[in-house]
């Protein structure tokens, strides 16, 4: 099969939790077992940073990856999900996995995947897994995909565990309270590996330390650990700068979202355990691996400028947690007029989010084009119960279009609601 007959297959054959929702979910890690045992266990043959949470995991993966790649380790990036092509989900010092990769993954062992019907998910992390043993790399940053405890990744055992914080998402899953889902979260702790935890909240705080003290793992919170100084914006970056003992100065960031500066502690924290565990990671290669963070892993559509007249943003923030820190910085946003392209799957808290959308702004409701996608008229009904005023456009195209002719130089888009609206936004 070509690399496009491969995909098409893995997406057409395997169930993909991100297309399908629950169908996909796989609540037990009897299919990630048996791949890792079928391939000889892999993840045993290299270091891993294993990294959790509801919001900022993939930006604090991207982040400790470029660091570490900075300080001259061969890096493998696992994250997910992609936003135009699959390999984005796996990389090694910022490239792609070889489409021929994936194809001859695929080829050579489409025996056991037709046996055993993985997930997507659980196969692509089989494949993960593999190609890292094989290009002999050092160390590699994982992403949990969903929840944690029973995650497909959560078959490593890291030299450090991270977590970002906790919000109500994937609730059908998780559990419906914040303690439920940090439960879920904290399953990625191990015994006596260090755990750093990104943000502190008072009301579930207890669950990450009753957890590490069972496992008998130190665990440290990122905002007690280095104290946020000062920012400074301009049209490139973020400069902020920081204060610890262990750990000071001013740091470049490309990543423009003001939730970025708690991503940033996170990582920080993290690289001072990690000096603790043994890596050396010199300041100079924390600099630039911060400042050079897009170019070096690929990250993309997180608070990303597409262009400045009009100034035109994507985010792929899609809970209640990220959206809320959306709307507090397009609030900041000095515009003649704010144009929202916006699109959401049907498994969100829709109406509880459309609460907390910009109420003066003109909406041009959409859908992506994905089986999970909330269809654009019901969308624009309830944001109509909500008080946000709009059209309905049947595709993501048609809605950027439409917001782009009728914004003039000094007014702002954004798009968002969900990745798979970014996604094609990007694609076009």
């Amino acid at each position: 099969m070509t690399y496009q007959e491969t995909i098409k297959y893995l997406f057409e054959q395997l169930p993909v939790y991100q297309r399908s929702g629950k169908a996909a979910y796989k609540a037990d890690l009897k299919n990630t077992l048996e791949l890792d045992n079928h391939f000889g266990h892999p993840h045993r043959r290299f270091r891993t940073i294993h990294v959790a949470g509801t919001n900022g995991k993939g930006s604090v993966s991207h982040l400790l990856a470029s660091i570490l790649q900075s300080a001259g380790y061969r890096t493998g990036l696992y994250t997910s999900p992609h936003l135009l092509d699959f390999r984005e989900r796996i990389r090694i010092n910022g490239r792609m996995i070889p489409e021929k990769e994936v194809t001859d993954f695929v080829a050579v062992n489409r025996d056991i995947i037709d046996r055993i019907h993985p997930s997507f998910f659980e196969m692509t992390v089989a494949l993960a897994f593999d190609y890292f043993y094989r290009a002999e790399i050092d160390v590699a940053v994982i992403e949990v995909g969903l929840g944690g405890r029973l995650d497909s990744t959560n078959i490593i055992t890291p030299d450090l565990s991270v977590i970002t914080n906790i919000g109500m998402d994937h609730t059908m899953f998780l559990g419906n309270t914040l303690s439920a889902i940090a439960g879920e979260k904290a399953g990625i702790i191990k015994n006596n590996v260090p755990v750093v935890i990104g943000r502190r909240q008072e009301e579930i705080a207890d669950v990450f330390c009753q957890k590490a003290k069972e496992m008998k793992s130190p665990i440290y919170f990122a905002s007690q650990m280095i104290g946020l100084k000062k920012v400074r914006e301009d049209d490139t970056f973020q400069h902020i700068s920081v204060a610890s003992d262990a750990l000071s100065g001013t740091f470049r960031l490309p990543l423009l979202g003001n939730y970025q500066q708690e991503n940033l502690l996170t990582v920080l924290a993290s690289v001072v355990e990690l000096r603790e565990a043994g890596y050396s990671v010199t300041d100079s290669a924390i600099h630039r691996g911060i400042e050079k963070v897009t170019e070096q892993t690929g990250l993309a559509g997180r608070w990303q400028v597409i262009s400045r007249k009009p100034l035109v943003v994507c985010d792929t923030g899609h809970n209640a947690d990220g959206i809320e820190r959306i709307s507090a910085q397009l609030k900041l946003i000095t515009a003649d007029k704010t144009h929202i392209v916006w699109g959401m799957v049907d498994d969100k808290d829709v109406q509880g989010i459309m609460k907390l959308l910009p109420q003066n702004a003109l909406y041009y409701f959409t859908r992506a084009s994905i089986p999970r996608a909330m269809d654009e008229h019901i969308l624009g009904k309830l944001a109509g119960e909500a008080g946000l005023k709009g059209e309905t456009y049947p595709d993501v195209s048609a809605a950027v279009a439409a917001a782009r002719e009728n914004a003039s130089d000094n007014d702002l888009i954004f798009i968002g609601g969900s990745t798979f609206i970014v996604a094609e936004a990007l694609e076009k």
